[in-house]
């Protein structure tokens, strides 16, 4: 009996307090409001990357390594002379050719990546132009370079943030209140790269390049939105 007399009074100011911090944390998200608002801006793909490969078929296994490995080895000392072109090696894989069975490996087939990436077209071009001659060519696609997409975030921001302000003071004077304040803010950039744009299909591309008489073809390189995105709360106050 004596406990439960010790509780009670425990227990009815654990109900009070929780009452209490409900009401204050009603009372807190009282007049807040969600706003978002946007700015953007298309920016032209400034950077261009170029994806060639060589396929091999032995029934060797070693010579088929060293065959691949002698063709990388000179499309790598080709490249290297282009110094504002970023040459790397992608992904190299071997696999076993089996007979019209599945069941005896009667040869060894090989397929290695060699990975080109410039702001520079037309060195690019003129440096695939070259490899073509030896590799085949996988893909090319566009993009914004990193530190142009930086550049054009920088600029969007203050965009951005003042589009929110316009949103915000256009809710407050909707309710007839006397001002407001940002509770919070987050800015967030988003960017859709859409698939570049060609005069020719990706097959006849890679016949022009690597026909040494041809004229190089024009590449449409395309362009992406940037948006900086600013998403918050902001809290109005009532008039008297």
């Amino acid at each position: 009996m004596i406990q439960l007399l010790r509780t009670a009074p425990l227990v009815l100011l654990i109900s009070s307090l929780v009452t209490n911090t409900a009401a204050l944390a009603s009372e807190h998200v009282y007049n807040q409001i969600s706003l978002r608002a946007e700015a953007h801006q298309e920016v032209a793909h400034d950077q261009m990357q170029v994806t060639l490969y060589t396929e091999e078929q032995n029934t060797d296994a070693a010579q088929l390594a060293s065959t691949v490995t002698q063709t990388l080895n000179h499309a790598l000392k080709t490249a290297r002379k282009h110094t504002n072109v970023s040459v790397k090696l992608g992904s190299r894989r071997s696999y076993p050719v089996h007979d019209s069975k599945g069941q005896k490996i009667t040869a060894w087939r090989e397929r290695a990546e060699v990975r080109l990436e410039s702001t520079d077209f037309p060195s690019l071009s003129m440096l695939t132009g070259e490899l073509l001659q030896t590799l085949k060519m996988a893909n090319m696609q566009f993009s914004i370079a990193p530190q142009t997409r930086i550049s054009s975030e920088d600029q969007l921001l203050k965009d951005a943030i003042s589009a929110f302000q316009a949103r915000a003071l256009l809710v407050s004077e909707a309710f007839a209140s006397t001002g407001y304040k940002v509770v919070s803010l987050n800015l967030n950039s988003s960017g859709y790269d859409r698939p570049p744009v060609y005069a020719r299909s990706a097959k006849m591309l890679s016949s022009a390049m690597s026909d040494e008489s041809s004229v190089l073809p024009e590449i449409e390189a395309g362009s992406s939105q940037v948006s900086i995105i600013a998403d918050g709360v902001i809290e109005i106050f009532p008039r008297d």
